[in-house]
Order: structure tokens, then sequence, then C-alpha cells
């Protein structure tokens, strides 16, 4: 059995994942996609899932070392917007619990609900496990002899 297909085929496996998850999450929830966090989210997703596919095909080669990092870097992107969206209490970084509320009463009872649902939105724990996934599966991928990248 060769290690390096194995660590490459987990990889993918994580990848695709949580692009698909990052790309739920910003896509299912009222008004995320408006949001600061949601377009980041989905954004990130669409990347994920993209290199997720590469690393089942013959072009992880050219990856190189790479995989691993950008795994790191993925999943480092997800944590911090998790703790963006926990501290901030809103899915628009910076605005806070008010904000929702004030939209709500200017826009009237439609901009309302979205507006509230977004800014009450705190941590997705299913998120932050499969960011610290991702983590490890970088750090994995990055501490192989061969990176990761199936050469």
């Amino acid at each position: 059995m060769n290690t390096s297909d194995t660590t490459r085929q987990y990889g993918a496996a994580i990848a695709l994942v949580s692009g698909v998850y990052s790309l739920l999450s910003a896509t299912a929830g009222s008004g995320m996609m408006s949001s600061n966090s949601g377009l980041l989210m989905a954004l990130l997703g669409v990347i994920v899932v993209v290199h997720g596919v590469v690393l089942l095909t013959p072009y992880a080669s050219r990856l190189g070392n790479a995989s691993g990092p950008l795994m790191i870097g993925y999943s480092l992107v997800m944590l911090l917007n998790q703790v963006l969206v926990g501290v901030t209490g809103s899915a628009n970084w910076g605005m806070g619990m008010n904000s929702g509320m004030e939209s709500g009463m200017n826009g009237g009872i439609g901009s309302s609900m979205g507006s509230t649902m977004t800014a009450g939105m705190g941590w997705d724990l299913g998120m932050v496990a499969i960011a610290v996934l991702m983590l490890l599966s970088g750090i994995i991928m990055t501490n192989r002899p061969d990176n990761g990248s199936g050469m």
C-alpha cells in the first residue's frame, strides 16, 4: 500500500467534506450570502472543493509541497471566521447585535427576518470541528516525507 496515495485520499475526503459544508452553511442560512462571513465561506468552499477534486486526479502532483500548507491556510481562515462571528455576534464582522435590529426597523418586516437572523448568529460548532480536522490533516500532509502530494 502506498501511504502517500492514502494520505492524499484522506486529504481529498476532508477537503471535499469541508468545502461542501462551507458552501451549504453559506447558502442555507437566510441572508448569509449577503454577509461578509457567508461570502467568504462560499468562496472558500468552492476553492476547497476544487482542491479536494484535484487531489483525486493525476494533477495532484502539480501541487507538489503546497497541498498541506494550503489545507492549513484554509482551516485557519475558517477558524478565524468563526472567531469573528462568535465574538461580534454577527455574520458581518464589525456590525454589532443592534445593526440587524436597526436594519429590520428601517427596512420593514421582510428585511427584518434576514438581518435579525444573521445578527444573532454565533459559533458553528460543525464548522469549527471540520476546520480543526482540516488543520490536523494539513499538518500531517506537511510533515510527511513526501508532503502528501503523491509524488
